[in-house]
C-alpha cells in the first residue's frame, strides 16, 4: 500500500524520483494520469487496469461519465523507471498539474499523488482547517 508524504525534486528533463519503498509495488509497470485537484495520479499498471475497466463500464449516454473517463484515460501514460528509480513525467501532465522543481509525492493507499509543493501546502492547509467538518460528513459513509 502507498502511504506517507515525500519531498522530491523534478529535474530539467521532467524526471521524478519515486520513493524507493514504492518501487517494488510498481516493478511490473506504472501509469501516470491527470488526477483531481490539479495533481497527478500514479498507479501500478495492474491497479490502473482495474480502474480502466470500471470506466469502460460507465454508460456512454451520460456526458459526465464520458468526460471523467476522458480525463482519466486519455491523459494517461505508461511510465518506466530508469536505473535511479525515476520516471519521466510527460510535459502535458507537468503542465496540467503546474509542476515546478519542488514536488510532493503523497501515498493514498492504492495510488500516489504527485503535487507541486506550493499547491500541496495550500491544499493541505485548507483541508486541515476543515478536518472536523470533513470527518463529520464522512461519518455518514461509515468512516
Amino acid at each position: 500500500m502507498f502511504i506517507g508524504e515525500y519531498n522530491h525534486n523534478l529535474d530539467d528533463k521532467g524526471r521524478l524520483a519515486i520513493p524507493a519503498k514504492f518501487r517494488a509495488i510498481l516493478k511490473k509497470g506504472a501509469v501516470v494520469t491527470k488526477g483531481l485537484d490539479n495533481c497527478l495520479f500514479l498507479y501500478s499498471k495492474e491497479q490502473f487496469e482495474t480502474i480502466a475497466k470500471k470506466f469502460a463500464a460507465l454508460p456512454l449516454s451520460q456526458s459526465r461519465a464520458r468526460a471523467f473517463a476522458r480525463h482519466m484515460l486519455a491523459g494517461a501514460m505508461e511510465v518506466d523507471f530508469d536505473n535511479q528509480g525515476r520516471v519521466t513525467l510527460p510535459e502535458y501532465l507537468r503542465k496540467f498539474s503546474a509542476l515546478k522543481k519542488k514536488t510532493i509525492v503523497a501515498g493514498l493507499y492504492n495510488h500516489l499523488e504527485i503535487w507541486d509543493e506550493g499547491a500541496w501546502n495550500k491544499y493541505k492547509s485548507e483541508s486541515e482547517k476543515n478536518s472536523n467538518a470533513i470527518a463529520e460528513e464522512l461519518g455518514d459513509l461509515g468512516i
